[in-house]
């Protein structure tokens, strides 16, 4: 069975690469996403962005929402590095629209977006430390 906790550590660290991109980022609402660690998964995901389908947020009401879930067996045990590039792999999946819906692979999800954004992230990270 699947348990799911608070990921406190992991939502500063988004907060963290929002800040330093957030030219590329400036589409996510911070106060909209949640970041959840699951526990007890067999997948070999790292991690996974679930968005709130618009059915849902007409019937309760609510604007659009994602919820990034890290699995714990396979995400914890990552260097900070490959849990950024995660982190940023994640986040492209946010259209730029923010109306709930997810970016597929291909054009603007994949690993020569995730490499570029990542170079750029550690390269202003030096800058501010």
């Amino acid at each position: 069975m699947i348990k799911y906790s608070s990921a406190s550590d992991v939502e500063e660290l988004l907060r963290d690469i929002l800040d330093i991109l957030s030219d590329y980022f400036n589409h996510v609402r911070i106060d909209r996403v949640r970041v959840v660690r699951s526990h007890g998964s067999r997948t070999h995901a790292l991690a996974r962005i679930h968005g709130l389908p618009s059915i849902w947020r007409y019937v309760l009401g609510v604007e659009p929402m994602y919820v990034i879930e890290v699995v714990s067996e396979n995400f914890d045990k990552l260097d900070r590095g490959e849990k950024v590039r995660v982190l940023i792999h994640e986040l492209l999946h946010i259209p730029k629209r923010f109306s709930g819906g997810l970016r597929p692979h291909g054009r603007y999800v994949n690993r020569r977006v995730i490499e570029r954004l990542y170079r750029i992230y550690c390269s202003r990270r030096q800058h501010f430390i």
